[in-house]
């Protein structure tokens, strides 16, 4: 298997488990390892065994290996635009379906971090669910009685709705597409407060805007694009006929 294009790399584990399902006699040899990053016409791995097996589960494996790359490949892309800021990148629960563990590894590798994997690991008010509470600070009371222990994060959309937050003792509030002079004063209110909260810029990232984003001063900014909107990497498989086998 063949890297067409710069990248890094992921989807070992997937590409093993296609050919362990199809042929135990098929092997397959890492060049590669997640995370590593890769030049044009690397080889990532030598996949050997019955060519009925290698070609029977060609297509399976390198569209997980592309993928998944993708996705690290971008991941990286975001990291390194804001490496030396105390920012961190996050994904969402925006993935392609069925995929969901696999992408949120392929963001760690590319050096991201994952936020909540579903609805169960942390509670993130929006506005519908201020709405239907009657105020951002009745919604936090109730997510903290329902699940006490787990992490509440609330998604605002102006300075205003941020002190509420803020007074609420949301552990993370998300500030949702606020310009980034909106997104300084954020931070100098909560730490003027000298509160806890962490704050995460979401809605409207680009890799050109990112670190501009960054520099408010936001411990996280979470980017959807990273598990939706990938590109798969262009890879390929060549066959080779050794010695003594039948072309």
């Amino acid at each position: 298997m063949l890297a067409r294009e710069p990248a890094i790399v992921c989807g070992q584990a997937w590409v093993d488990e296609v050919y362990r399902q199809l042929d135990p006699a098929v092997s397959v040899s890492w060049q590669a390892r997640d995370g590593e990053q890769v030049d044009a016409d690397s080889i990532l791995c030598r996949v050997s065994g019955p060519a009925r097996a290698v070609l029977t589960g060609e297509r399976s494996a390198l569209n997980f290996l592309q993928t998944l790359s993708a996705t690290a490949t971008e991941t990286r892309r975001y990291v390194d635009a804001v490496a030396g800021t105390r920012c961190r990148i996050l994904d969402t629960r925006k993935t392609l379906p069925g995929l969901r563990e696999a992408q949120k590894y392929a963001v760690r590798c590319g050096g991201g971090r994952n936020h909540r994997m579903g609805l169960y690991d942390m509670v993130l008010i929006k506005e519908n669910h201020i709405l239907a509470a009657g105020s951002i600070a009745a919604a936090v009371d109730a997510a903290r009685r329902l699940a006490p222990g787990i992490t509440v994060e609330v998604e605002v959309e102006s300075l205003a709705e941020l002190d509420q937050a803020l007074a609420a003792g949301a552990d993370l509030v998300m500030l949702d597409e606020l310009s980034l002079e909106d997104m300084r004063e954020a931070v100098r209110r909560r730490d003027d407060r000298a509160a806890r909260t962490q704050l995460e810029a979401s809605g409207g990232v680009a890799l050109e805007t990112v670190r501009r984003i960054a520099a408010t001063g936001v411990d996280f900014v979470s980017i959807g694009g990273l598990t939706k909107h990938v590109a798969a990497i262009d890879l390929s498989m060549r066959i080779e006929f050794v010695a003594g086998d039948a072309p």
